[in-house]
């Protein structure tokens, strides 16, 4: 079991200081082109795959890391420098949680690398749960996978929604529902293959942030993939079936649940990176910026906003630290991936909305960062566990009651 530190190593704070410098020379000055565009960033993609940031050995030692630090601290400061961009980055890794989370070693080392491809060429992956009746009831999804024994082949059919790198993707990881009467213990995860036949993507959604990040449903159609595909194996998945019906229940967490929780701490992170930038930039305007003969910063008004910025932020990382540093080391026992994922989303939205009100009209503009960044605050209090669903999970966590 690794020490909890608070205290950054010299390879963590080497690596910080990296992802920072390209941030500052890479992402920000592409960040408002590419929200414009809405468009997946491929060069900005590649460049980070050319110096090593974006690949198996990046997310794998990140991964790795005993503490659990090393990851959160990467994504804000990816983060930090573009969400749409970080989300163009980092969307495969939800892709390569699922199949770790739930493969068997074989699948992890077949399929996680063809979720990165190479430096020279780059490939991406896609995590497919939600559907357009099903969000934060992943427990009702209609997508059905059927086993065809004759072929050893799985056939999927139904259409999933808001997915991140969806029908773009190299690699697409698709919860599906082997026996709907189970509901969520009725569940598996499939790796669908380049190329195979009967995928394609449905309507890409126009967002209201994080636009450099692709969005789009994924729709299957008598999608056929070899029975090696299904993460964990047969064997496995019909003895957890078994114990289901027998039972009533398994114990066993949901497949799209457990990378869920595996994810939490990082999509904090995301928003603790998002509301650090708005709180930077609108603390040096408020040096800057002067009002009835002083900068604005000298008033209480802005200078207490200010205080609670910094505070909600930081209070946001020591939960996200908490967080990470548990899911490897013992788990989590009153929700706490929950915490810091409800606690941090909440705090990017009300710290970038902050930033925009100390910078006036300016803050409005899209000449300014500031509005950018508020808007893409936003989805971290909806995706991976809208902030009521963390509510939920911290709730059952605390009381051990089924609490609705």
């Amino acid at each position: 079991m690794s020490e909890f530190s608070l205290s950054l190593n010299d390879d963590q704070q080497q690596l910080k200081d990296w992802i920072h410098e390209f941030a500052v020379d890479v992402i920000r000055p592409a960040a408002h082109e590419w929200d414009e565009r809405e468009e997946f960033p491929w060069p900005i993609v590649q460049e980070a795959a050319k110096i090593g940031l974006y690949g198996l050995d990046f997310i794998m030692n990140a991964m790795g890391d005993a503490s659990g630090l090393t990851l959160p601290v990467a994504i804000e400061e990816i983060f930090w420098g573009d969400a749409g961009i970080g989300m163009a980055i980092m969307g495969s890794g939800l892709a390569a949680a699922g199949i770790s989370g739930n493969g068997t070693p074989e699948q992890v080392i077949e399929w996680v690398p063809q979720c990165y491809g190479t430096p020279d060429d780059v490939k991406i992956g896609a995590f497919c749960v939600s559907e357009p009746d099903a969000g934060s009831d992943v427990s009702s999804l209609r997508t059905r996978a059927v086993y065809d024994e004759a072929k050893d082949e799985w056939v999927l059919n139904g259409t999933k929604a808001w997915i991140t790198n969806g029908g773009i993707a190299n690699v697409h990881v698709v919860v599906a529902a082997v026996d709907p009467e189970l509901k969520g213990r009725g569940q598996a995860s499939f790796v669908v293959p380049p190329g195979t036949k009967g995928l394609s993507q449905g309507q890409k959604y126009l967002k209201h942030g994080i636009k450099a990040s692709h969005t789009a449903e994924v729709v299957l159609d008598d999608v056929r993939v070899p029975g090696r595909c299904l993460l964990g194996g047969k064997e496995k998945l019909d003895a957890k079936l078994a114990r289901a019906r027998e039972r009533g229940k398994t114990g066993e967490a949901q497949p799209a649940m457990k990378t869920f929780e595996a994810t939490r701490p990082a999509v904090g992170a995301q928003a603790l990176g998002i509301a650090r930038a708005a709180y930077e930039y609108a603390l040096d305007y408020a040096k800057e910026r002067k009002a009835f003969g002083k900068p604005i910063i000298m008033h209480q008004a802005i200078a207490f906003k200010l205080a609670n910025m910094i505070t909600r932020i930081d209070a946001s990382r020591l939960l996200i630290w908490r967080a990470a540093w548990l899911a490897r080391n013992g788990g989590f026992t009153n929700g706490e991936g929950s915490m810091s994922k409800y606690y941090a989303s909440e705090t990017a939205v009300r710290v970038t909305e902050e930033a925009i009100q100390i910078l006036g009209g300016y803050g409005y503009t899209r000449e300014y960062p500031v509005e950018r960044w508020h808007r893409d605050a936003k989805i971290h209090t909806i995706f991976e566990g809208t902030s009521e669903i963390q509510q939920l999970v911290i709730a059952r966590a605390i009381s051990g009651m089924r609490v609705e």
